[in-house]
């Protein structure tokens, strides 16, 4: 989850003319890669600045301010809304779908992606969210309309049971944003019979699973998706702030809803995905959000893929 409060406008980036020259926008953000028979297109949706200050918890700020200085980053970070596309050659199957117009004009630009990746919301068969946070499930809707009319939507049956119940929203002391997001994104498609939701792992289709990981939310589930002997997992925000959580995973968000429980949850996972040597997609780490954990003193690093642009 990433919320609006904390945005500073960072829509281009400067020519480093000093005559004044015009600021020139940045292009839309693809990645595309092959997985096996598959092929993975990274997709941006843009990014927003965070204020570390207000977002992280469990943290001490001494620590926060020597990691920072480490990675060469200042306080507010700019953090990443990554979705991405897989195309099993018969299905095309997104996984999250950005904040949509729930940022107020910062995100939202999937869409733009999408289109520069070469596809249409018409040719989506499947949504997979990886939960229910309006930075993964906003650009479901725009202007009330389904983004995605063909699609079906994927999601952790407890995230549904969370956000779409309204007594949750006076019971507990999450904030009601969420749950009115919630009802704004994801109930048009529980409305119109095009939403499924997974308890357990789960095979929703051939060669990609559902393995749910609660903690940041109830439902948060990966995606591990298999093909021709190679594999990858979609990760969701099993982290936010790779400069701070990699080498620190007790650090937590204030967007987590049981922080114990996702605190617990990155720890185990960081030690599998490290071990295992597997290739994941994140969704907030610098675009195109996909690489490797690797275990580093006390704690993990963080190994970007390189770049590859060939035939």
């Amino acid at each position: 989850m990433i919320t609006a409060v904390l945005i500073i406008a960072t829509s281009s980036i400067s020519s480093g003319s000093a005559t004044g020259e015009t600021a020139k926008t940045q292009v839309p953000g693809v990645y595309s890669f092959r997985l096996g028979e598959f092929t993975i297109t990274a997709l941006s949706d843009g990014t927003v600045s965070q204020d570390l200050n207000q977002v992280l918890t469990n943290a001490n700020s001494a620590e926060v301010e020597q990691l920072l200085h480490r990675n060469f980053l200042t306080n507010p970070v700019e953090a990443s809304i990554n979705t991405f596309l897989i195309d099993t050659g018969d299905k095309q199957v997104l996984i999250d779908t950005g904040v949509g117009q729930l940022l107020g004009g910062q995100g939202g630009k999937l869409q733009l992606s999408l289109e520069a990746a070469g596809y249409t919301p018409d040719e989506i068969d499947m949504i997979l969210l990886t939960h229910i946070h309006s930075d993964h499930s906003g650009g479901l809707v725009e202007n009330g309309q389904l983004m995605f009319p063909t699609a079906t939507v994927y999601v952790g049956k407890p995230d549904v049971d969370l956000w779409l119940d309204p007594a949750n929203a006076e019971r507990l002391p999450l904030d009601r944003r969420y749950f009115d997001e919630a009802v704004t994104t994801v109930k048009p498609y529980l409305d119109a019979g095009k939403l499924e939701m997974f308890s357990g792992e789960t095979t929703i289709l051939p060669g990609i699973t559902a393995l749910p990981t609660p903690g940041h939310t109830p439902g948060h589930s990966f995606y591990v998706v298999e093909s021709g002997g190679e594999s990858i997992e979609f990760c969701g925000d099993i982290l936010h702030f790779g400069s701070i959580q990699f080498p620190n995973p007790e650090i937590t968000v204030a967007y987590d809803v049981d922080a114990n429980a996702a605190a617990e949850q990155r720890a185990r996972q960081f030690s599998r995905l490290a071990e295992s040597r597997r290739l994941i997609a994140t969704a907030h780490l610098p675009f195109p959000g996909v690489g490797h954990i690797r275990a580093e003193d006390q704690g993990y690093a963080w190994v970007p893929v390189d770049y590859r642009w060939r035939d």
